[in-house]
C-alpha cells in the first residue's frame, strides 16, 4: 500500500501488540552486581509462573540462567523485598548466596553443584527473611538483614542485622544466627563495612515514619569478634531522609540526604554536588542504589529532575560527566567494580536493558536483557512530557501518550479517548520507559496520559510533600487537572475519558470515580478503598502506619478516614468499573475489594471483579496480565462504543 493514511475510527485500528506480547515484555532486570570479573543481575520471567531468573554475563560475553526453574530469587523482607543475591569468587570459582521467594530462605550456590541452605525455616507467622546479604569470607559468614516474626499478626515482627554461617550450620538451627545490631529500630538496611573493616554503616527508621520521611544514618565500631559497637546517629532524623550509605575507596562516608529539599551527595557531611535534582529515591526495597563509589574516587550517580540520568561524579570538582547512549532513564540499581559500572536503564523506544559504563573510555553499551524489538518500532508511543497547571496554580507533571499508528488516522473531526494512568506508591514516579502495555492502547488509538501527581519523587521534598495529609485530594485534583486540560485543549474527548491504576493508583481511580465527574469509567487494580480498616492488623508492617503521613493520625483526625475512602461514596458511583484483585495479596487483601463491591449490590452500576489465583501485590504471571489487559480493553470498547476487533467479551454485572 502507498504512503496514504487510512482514516478508521479510534479504538478500531488494527494492532500487532497483543496482550501476549505486552505480558511477555513485562517487568525489568533487576539486582545487578559483580562476582569477581563477571556481571550478574536477575530477570523477570512472566512465562515461568513470574519467577526471578539470576543470570550470569561470562567476561567472555556469554551469557546463562544458573538456576532452573522453579527456583525464584526474590525476596520478601519488608513484602517488597531487597537485594535477594550476592557472590564472590573463592578458589576461581563463584560462590553466591541467595534468596528463594518460596521459603525465604538463604541458599548457598556454587555452579555445578546444588543450592544449599543456610538459614532454617521458622513456623511462626511469616517466618525468617533475608536481605542484601554481603559474603564475608574471611569470617565465613553472610551479613544480611533480617526479619523475623514473632507471632501470627503482620506487626509481629522484628528486624536486625545479623550474620548467617556460610558452613551450613543454621540450616537447621536458629541459634547459629549471630545477631549484630540491637533490635532497637523497627526498620534497618543492610550494614556497610568501611575499606579496612573496623566500622560499619546503615540506615534505621521507625514507625510513623516511612524512610522518606527521615531515616537515622548509623555508624558502629566493629569488634575483632565481628560484633557491631557504640552504633551512633551521624545523619538523618525525623525530618531528614537519608537514602543510601556507602564508604569511599579513602574511608570517607558518602551518603545521600534530601536535608536541602533534595537528595543530594554528601561526603562526611559536606554537599558534593549541590543541585535542585535528585540523587536518591524513596527506599521502597532495601538495597537500592542511586550511587556507588569507585575505586579511583569518582562516583557513579544516577541523577534529574523527573528522568533520571547514569554520570559519573568528580567530587573534587562537583562536576558530572553523564553517559552517552539513547536511555534516558536509569533505576535505582548500580553496582561497580573497578572502573566498571553496571547499571539498568531504558528510553521511550527501548525497555530495560542492563548497561555497562566502562569510565576509563566513557563507552556505555547494553550487555544483558538486550532490548529487541518485538514489533516495528513504528507501532511505539511517542511520549510528550509536559507540565500541566493544577489547582492553585500548582505544577502536575506528566507524559502524554498520544494515539498513534503508522497506517491509521481517524476521521476528521473525532477526538481520541485517553486513560490517565495514576501510578503506584503513593510515594513513586512513573518512569519515562517504553512500555507495551502503553503501546497495547495507544497503537489502537486509545490515548494514555501518565500523571506524577503531587506526593510523587523525582521533584524534590516540597512536590512529594503536597501529598502530605491530602491522599485521596491532590492526586484525585491533579489526575483530574490533566484529563480537563487535554480535553480543554482538544486533545481528548471530554466524553470518553477514563483513569486506571494499581495499589496507591487504584486507590486515586477509585477516589476518582467517586468524587468526581470527569471520568465515562475505570479501571482498578489491587486496591486501597477502605481507610479505617486498611492498617495495623489488616496490610503488612512496613506501611501499616503509613497512612499517618498520608491521611493524618488516626486518633486526631478518624472522620478524614471515612470521608476519604472510595468505600465511605460507593453510593456515588455511577461509572462502569473493571475490579482486579490477587488473591495472595497481603498489601491490599482482596477483603478491600468484597466490603466495596458489598456496598455498590443492587445499585445497578456495570461493573465485573476478576480475581486471581497465585497472584500477590502486582500481576507477575503472563496469563494473570493477559486476562487482565484484554479486560480492561474490554471495559473502555464498551463505554466508548468502539468497535475492537479481536479482544473477548468482558462480562458486565450489574
Amino acid at each position: 500500500m502507498g504512503d496514504e493514511m487510512l482514516k478508521t475510527p479510534y479504538g478500531s485500528w488494527p494492532s500487532p501488540v497483543d496482550a501476549a506480547l505486552a505480558a511477555a515484555h513485562d517487568g525489568r532486570p533487576e539486582w545487578p552486581g559483580f562476582v569477581g570479573d563477571e556481571s550478574w543481575w536477575t530477570e523477570p520471567r512472566p512465562t515461568e509462573g513470574g519467577r526471578r531468573a539470576l543470570i550470569r554475563r561470562r567476561t567472555d560475553g556469554t551469557e546463562e540462567s544458573v538456576l532452573p526453574a522453579p527456583w525464584n530469587v526474590r525476596s520478601r523482607v519488608i513484602e517488597y523485598g531487597g537485594r535477594p543475591w550476592a557472590g564472590v569468587v573463592r578458589d576461581g570459582l563463584p560462590l553466591v548466596v541467595f534468596v528463594h521467594f518460596t521459603d525465604q530462605r538463604l541458599y548457598r550456590y556454587e555452579p555445578g553443584g546444588e543450592p544449599r541452605p543456610l538459614t532454617p525455616v521458622s513456623p511462626v507467622g511469616g517466618g525468617l527473611r533475608w536481605a542484601e546479604p554481603r559474603v564475608d569470607l574471611e569470617r565465613g559468614e553472610v551479613w544480611c538483614v533480617l526479619e523475623e516474626f514473632t507471632g501470627d499478626g503482620p506487626g509481629d515482627v522484628r528486624r536486625v542485622i545479623a550474620a548467617v554461617p556460610l558452613d551450613g550450620s543454621a540450616a537447621e538451627d536458629r541459634g547459629a544466627v549471630r545477631e549484630l545490631s540491637d533490635g532497637r529500630h523497627r526498620f534497618v538496611t543492610g550494614a556497610r563495612l568501611a575499606p579496612d573493616g573496623r566500622r560499619a554503616a546503615w540506615l534505621a527508621w521507625d514507625h510513623p515514619r516511612m524512610p522518606w520521611d527521615g531515616t537515622e544514618l548509623l555508624v558502629a565500631d566493629v569488634a575483632d569478634d565481628g560484633t557491631l559497637r557504640d552504633a551512633r546517629t551521624v545523619a538523618g532524623g525525623p525530618g531528614e531522609a537519608v537514602a543510601q550509605v556507602e564508604w569511599a575507596a579513602d574511608g570517607r562516608l558518602l551518603y545521600s540526604s534530601d536535608r536541602s529539599g533534595w537528595w543530594n551527595l554528601y561526603r562526611d557531611g559536606a554537599p558534593l554536588c549541590p543541585r535542585d535534582e535528585e540523587f536518591g529515591g524513596p527506599l521502597w526495597q532495601l538495597g537500592l542504589r542511586w550511587f556507588a563509589p569507585l575505586d579511583n574516587g569518582l562516583i557513579a550517580v544516577v541523577h534529574g529532575k523527573g528522568p533520571t540520568v547514569l554520570g559519573i561524579l568528580d567530587p573534587e570538582s562537583g562536576e558530572i560527566v553523564d553517559a552517552a547512549g539513547p536511555w534516558t532513564e536509569f533505576s535505582a540499581h548500580l553496582a561497580a567494580h573497578g572502573a566498571r559500572v553496571v547499571a539498568v536503564g531504558a528510553s521511550p523506544r527501548t525497555a530495560c536493558e542492563v548497561v555497562e559504563l566502562d569510565t576509563v573510555t566513557g563507552r556505555a553499551r547494553a550487555i544483558g536483557a538486550r532490548h529487541r524489538d518485538a514489533v516495528d518500532p513504528a507501532y511505539y508511543p511517542e511520549p510528550q512530557i509536559r507540565v500541566f497547571t493544577g489547582p492553585d496554580g500548582r505544577e502536575v507533571h506528566a507524559h502524554v501518550y498520544p494515539p498513534h499508528h503508522p497506517q491509521h488516522t481517524a476521521p476528521d473531526g473525532e477526538l481520541p479517548p485517553y486513560v490517565i494512568w495514576a501510578h503506584g506508591g503513593p510515594t513513586g514516579r512513573v518512569p519515562l520507559v517504553l512500555d507495551l502495555e502503553i503501546a497495547y492502547f495507544t497503537s489502537r488509538g486509545i490515548g494514555v496520559a501518565e500523571v506524577n501527581y503531587g506526593g510523587s519523587t523525582g521533584y524534590g521534598r516540597a512536590y512529594r510533600e503536597r501529598l502530605r495529609e491530602q491522599w485521596g485530594v491532590v492526586d484525585v485534583e491533579d489526575c483530574a487537572a490533566v484529563a480537563r486540560a487535554l480535553a480543554d485543549e482538544g486533545t481528548a474527548d471530554p466524553a470518553r475519558l477514563a483513569i486506571r491504576g494499581g495499589s496507591a493508583g487504584g486507590w486515586t481511580s477509585a477516589a476518582s470515580l467517586t468524587t468526581t465527574d470527569v471520568y465515562a469509567c475505570g479501571t482498578i487494580s489491587y486496591p486501597v478503598l477502605d481507610l479505617a480498616t486498611w492498617g495495623p492488623g489488616e496490610t503488612h508492617d512496613f506501611e501499616s502506619r503509613y497512612l499517618e503521613s498520608l491521611i493524618g493520625p488516626l486518633a486526631e483526625v478518624p472522620a478524614r478516614y471515612a470521608e476519604r475512602s472510595p468505600a465511605t461514596h460507593a453510593d456515588r458511583l455511577t461509572a462502569p468499573f473493571l475490579l482486579l484483585q490477587g488473591l495472595d495479596d497481603v498489601i491490599c487483601p482482596p477483603v478491600q475489594c468484597e466490603r466495596f463491591l458489598a456496598r455498590i449490590a443492587g445499585r445497578d452500576v456495570p461493573h465485573a471483579y476478576l480475581t486471581f489465583e497465585g497472584e500477590g501485590h502486582g500481576f507477575r504471571r503472563a496469563e494473570t496480565m493477559v486476562r487482565a489487559l484484554e479486560a480492561e480493553l474490554s471495559l473502555y470498547a464498551q463505554v466508548f462504543k468502539l468497535d475492537v476487533p479481536g479482544v473477548p467479551r468482558l462480562e458486565l454485572h450489574r
